[in-house]
């Protein structure tokens, strides 16, 4: 029987990718998003992925969510926490609402998402959790200390839920992806990624979507039930732990 893999911001950038990636291996998966229908009905239309609308910041959506995937695709077996926004500012600049939307987003979504289906996946005997986090979860960012507290603590989080699930068949896992060739990055003016970003990567080069995917594949295949509570950078060699 095939798997059923969740994707939260599973229809645009590394979301996608990751989505079409464990479709291509057989998962039945169920992609997230919140706020461009035009986007994820251009995705469904393009990979044949199923998609279902809601935010990831808001507990009860989450819960009615996977009820409705759960109904529909079967009990949930790998949950990709991908979901991810940035409010980029100065923390003397910073507004409330720029740091609690991402807090909420990026961090807060985790609980929102795994909470309904960790009781489930202990039971089974069973799951795979891949939390998405950041290179700059790990050596942090100018301007962007709401997003890199965000990014840590997907990592702490991480860590803990593994120890309290590794007995039961269950994984947590994080990535930390560097500098992606996203619609997000492309959008940086070439003179500045060519002069300050690029030479920064040891491989000189952005990583693709694609290879991200590939990482939370392994991640999510029943050979990698051996790693667990670890976090797996692919950054170029820009920043080594």
């Amino acid at each position: 029987m095939a798997r059923v893999a969740v994707v939260t911001g599973g229809t645009r950038g590394i979301g996608a990718a990751i989505s079409k990636a464990l479709h291509a291996a057989g998962c039945k998966v169920a992609a997230t998003y919140h706020g461009n229908d035009e986007a994820a009905a251009k995705f469904k239309a393009e990979s044949g992925v199923n998609v279902y609308k809601w935010d990831v910041a808001n507990y009860e959506a989450c819960a009615a969510g996977l009820a409705q995937v759960e109904k529909e695709l079967g009990p949930v077996d790998i949950l990709v926490n991908n979901a991810g926004i940035t409010r980029d500012a100065m923390l003397h600049k910073m507004k409330p609402e720029q740091w609690y939307e991402v807090v909420n987003t990026n961090l807060n979504s985790l609980f929102n998402m795994c909470r309904p289906v960790i009781e489930g996946m202990r039971e089974r005997g069973f799951g795979r959790i891949i939390n998405i986090s950041s290179i700059n979860g790990q050596k942090g960012q100018m301007g962007q200390t709401n997003y890199s507290a965000a990014k840590a603590g997907d990592i702490g989080f991480t860590k803990a839920l593994a120890q309290e699930n590794a007995a039961k068949g269950v994984t947590v896992n994080a990535i930390c992806p560097g500098y992606i060739a996203t619609e997000m990055v492309m959008a940086v003016p070439k003179e500045v990624l060519e002069k300050s970003i690029l030479p920064t990567i040891p491989v000189r080069r952005l990583g693709q979507p694609e290879e991200v995917a590939r990482c939370v594949v392994f991640l999510a295949s029943d050979e990698a039930g051996f790693i667990t509570g670890a976090t797996l950078t692919a950054n170029g060699g820009q920043y080594m732990t």
